[in-house]
C-alpha cells in the first residue's frame, strides 16, 4: 500500500479544490486544500480535529507489514457527515513549502469503490464539507499561531529593550561615579602635591636643625670631656 501525491499546481491557500492522488498503485479523485503552518504540526492538528469533530480516528497507515507510510488511515468508520454507512477514510499530509502544508482527503466504503464527484457525488460533497470546515479551523489556528509567535517575539524584544535600558541606565551611574572620583582623585593629588612641598621645606628645615643639634651636642660632650681631663 502506497500513497504518491503528483506535484502539487499553485494553488490559494484554504480554497479547496478537486484533485487526485495515486493510492495502491491506482489514481484516486480527492479533494485537497493548503493551509499555513509547518507539515508535522498540521498533520497533528488535522488528526486531532477530525477526531474531535468527526470522531474519525486516523491511524497511520502500513504496506503489509513493511511498515508505516504516509497515508493517514481510518477504516471502515462510522462518519454520518458523509454516509449512514461505515467508511474508509484516508489522508495525507505533505510539503509544497518550507511553511506551507498540502492536506488530501478522500475515501469510499471499501478497497474498491472511492468517492468521485460523478458516482458517490452526495458523498464527495459531503468531503468537500468535511474539508473545508478544517480549512477554516486551519486559518484561525494559523493566525492565533501567528499571534502567539508574534507575541512572544514582543515579549523577548521588550525584554531586551528593558535590559539595555537598565544596562545603559548603570552605565550613566557608574560613568558619574568614576567621574566624581577622578574629579575627587585629582583635588586630593592636588593636596598631595602642595602638602609634599610643605613636607618638602620642613625636611629641608630639620635636616638643618639636626645637624646643628647634633653639632651642640658633640661640642658639649668636647667640653665635659676636657673638664674631665683637669679634675
Amino acid at each position: 500500500m502506497g500513497l504518491f501525491l503528483a506535484a502539487p499546481a499553485s494553488a490559494q491557500l484554504y480554497d479547496v479544490r478537486p484533485g487526485d492522488v495515486n493510492y495502491n498503485k491506482k489514481s484516486r479523485p480527492a479533494l485537497k486544500v493548503q493551509v499555513d503552518g509547518k507539515a508535522s504540526d498540521v498533520r497533528d492538528y488535522f488528526q486531532d480535529w477530525m477526531k474531535g469533530n468527526y470522531n474519525v480516528r486516523f491511524k497511520n497507515g502500513s504496506m503489509l507489514g513493511f511498515g508505516k507510510s504516509d497515508v493517514l488511515v481510518a477504516r471502515q468508520t462510522p462518519a454520518s457527515a458523509i454516509s449512514g454507512k461505515l467508511v474508509d477514510l484516508y489522508g495525507s499530509v505533505v510539503a509544497p513549502a518550507d511553511s506551507v502544508t498540502e492536506v488530501a482527503l478522500f475515501g469510499g466504503f471499501d478497497d474498491n469503490t472511492f468517492f468521485d464527484p460523478d458516482k458517490t457525488a452526495t458523498e464527495y460533497k459531503a468531503l468537500r464539507t468535511m474539508l473545508q470546515n478544517f480549512a477554516s479551523a486551519a486559518r484561525v489556528k494559523a493566525y492565533r499561531d501567528q499571534i502567539t509567535e508574534a507575541e512572544k517575539k514582543l515579549r523577548a524584544v521588550e525584554k531586551e529593550k528593558e535590559r539595555l535600558e537598565k544596562e545603559q541606565a548603570y552605565l550613566r551611574t557608574n560613568t558619574e561615579a568614576n567621574l566624581a572620583r577622578i574629579e575627587e582623585l585629582k583635588k586630593k593629588n592636588a593636596e598631595n602635591l602642595v602638602q609634599s612641598r610643605a613636607d618638602s621645606a620642613s625636611q629641608a628645615k630639620n635636616s638643618l636643625l639636626l645637624e646643628d643639634s647634633r653639632l651642640r651636642l658633640q661640642r658639649r660632650r668636647d667640653r665635659l670631656s676636657a673638664l674631665d681631663r683637669k679634675n
